[in-house]
């Protein structure tokens, strides 16, 4: 039987509502707050077949772990877990427009939610993180991903090395971000099946996975800073690759 998980904001609602209804098990919104926005959920909600359940604020608090639930919450199956099993078929069905987002050591929430953002924007075709030493898609990460928790491809792999070999095998050119990098990033092709792999800050790629990389890039910083925020730094590469592909 799959596991129920917490889901709250409004984005994050709105994305199980309208992309994956099925999986809906409780709806709960606050009698505190009647705007229209939280009201349009409701009535999706409804419309869908559920009850809501009106609740004090102090209840969607406590599901949300004191989170900014903006007055609803859910509780819903979680998604299928991905592993590197499904790497060949996302592959496939990508072709050459394949661009995955790989994660190597990022273990803030935070910055999970804010790349798992970044990467629906950006038309990600899954991001890939290992499975220890790593965020999980808790409710935080939902919460800020806003929605894109809920749409983009989590991948959790065993073994990091070994899944960037076999997304080199599926033809995907594996591109690593460090700093001592000669070429930057803006001076890559990124028109093929690329995977672009982002290090923790602080410590940046593991030794394994940067040696496993076919490429470094670096992002230029012209200022008295060291690194940008992992977050940043992942929609300034994923946008480079939007830049030569769409524009």
């Amino acid at each position: 039987m799959s596991k129920k998980v917490t889901i709250f904001g409004m984005h994050s609602v709105r994305a199980i509502l309208e992309q994956h209804p099925e999986r809906l098990v409780e709806v709960f919104a606050t009698r505190e707050r009647q705007d229209k926005p939280l009201q349009d959920l409701v009535s999706q909600a409804q419309r869908l077949g559920l009850r809501v359940q009106f609740v004090p604020k102090a209840t969607l608090d406590k599901k949300a772990d004191n989170g900014n639930h903006q007055g609803i919450a859910i509780t819903a199956l979680e998604a299928p877990q991905l592993t590197e099993n499904d790497l060949d078929a996302l592959c496939a069905k990508a072709g050459k427009a394949a661009l995955f987002l790989v994660l190597d050591g990022v273990t803030d929430p935070h910055n999970l939610g804010a790349c798992l953002r970044t990467a629906d924007a950006a038309g990600v075709t899954a991001v890939i993180a290992p499975k220890d030493k790593s965020a999980s898609l808790n409710p935080t990460v939902r919460k800020v991903a806003s929605g894109a928790a809920e749409t983009v491809p989590f991948v959790q792999v065993t073994n990091l090395a070994r899944t960037l070999r076999q997304l080199q095998e599926n033809q995907v050119w594996v591109i690593g971000t460090a700093g001592e990098a000669n070429d930057s990033v803006y001076q890559v092709d990124y028109t093929g099946p690329v995977a672009i792999v982002m290090g923790a800050e602080g410590d940046g790629m593991r030794r394994l996975t940067r040696e496993t990389c076919d490429q470094l890039i670096k992002i230029p910083l012209l200022g008295s800073v060291s690194s940008l925020n992992v977050s940043v730094a992942t929609g300034v590469c994923l946008y480079e690759v939007v830049r030569q592909r769409h524009v």
